[in-house]
């Protein structure tokens, strides 16, 4: 029923977060539920550490929407599911792992309507120093391609009005590891307002990255590149 939609919904992507994700939503839920009414998009991901057992028994007391996948999708796919499960009028996205303190959220909603997309930016990044390198060096080449005036557009902390998620989530998914990438480039490109707010970045509580592994980052890195000419092309006519 329309009236019980609420206000924001936070979408979490989570696969294989046994460890942590218990704490993250409840630290979510009282960051968040003192300054709007909230419902959980929980996207998970084909988790196969206990994980779906975790999400099952919170579904039973708190507000999720719970999206099980058997199998891996990916963090864009799943991401993306979870954008076309929305409702609210406002979404906000962090990733599951804990890194972006949900305390910053209250300056995102008090400046929700300054602007259609405020996304973080992590002045202190509390990733590894090759991880904090290689982004760097890809920022570089990114804004030769795009010029936004942001400082971190790969930032996962994000409030997003509902229109302007409905307008590119068809079009999501060329950078599957770099999603926040894209988003940021399509919204920019779309005319959207995008607005960068200083978030506090901490190390993960538990677990470990289940994407950046050094094995993956050449592949990964020739995948984004590739991405980003695309993206350019099939933006070029609104830029």
């Amino acid at each position: 029923m329309p009236g019980d939609i609420p206000t924001l919904e936070v979408l979490l992507p989570v696969h294989n977060e046994v460890e942590s994700i218990e704490g993250t939503i409840r630290e979510i839920l009282e960051a968040v539920s003192p300054h709007v009414r909230v419902r959980f998009i929980i996207s998970e991901d084909g988790s196969v550490d206990g994980t779906k057992k975790v999400l099952m028994r919170l579904g039973a007391s708190l507000p999720l929407n719970l999206l099980i996948s058997e199998e891996r999708k990916g963090y864009s796919r799943a991401v993306i599911d979870g954008m076309k499960s929305l409702e609210a009028n406002y979404l906000l996205c962090l990733d599951s792992d804990g890194q972006c303190d949900p305390a910053d959220f209250r300056k995102f909603w008090e400046a929700r309507d300054r602007q259609d997309v405020a996304i973080g930016w992590r002045m202190k990044r509390a990733d590894t120093l090759l991880r904090r390198v290689l982004s760097r060096a890809f920022y570089l080449v990114y804004q030769l391609f795009y010029r936004l005036p942001v400082h971190d557009p790969s930032c996962p902390f994000v409030l997003a009005r509902k229109h302007v998620i409905e307008s590119v989530v068809s079009e999501l998914g060329e950078m599957r590891q770099g999603f926040w990438w894209e988003f940021t480039a399509r919204v920019y490109r779309r005319g959207f307002s995008v607005r960068e707010i200083p978030v506090n970045h901490r190390r993960r509580s538990a677990g470990r990255t289940q994407v950046y592994q050094l094995i993956r980052m050449p592949g990964i890195g020739y995948r984004h590149f590739v991405a980003l000419f695309r993206i350019w092309s099939q933006t070029r006519r609104r830029g």
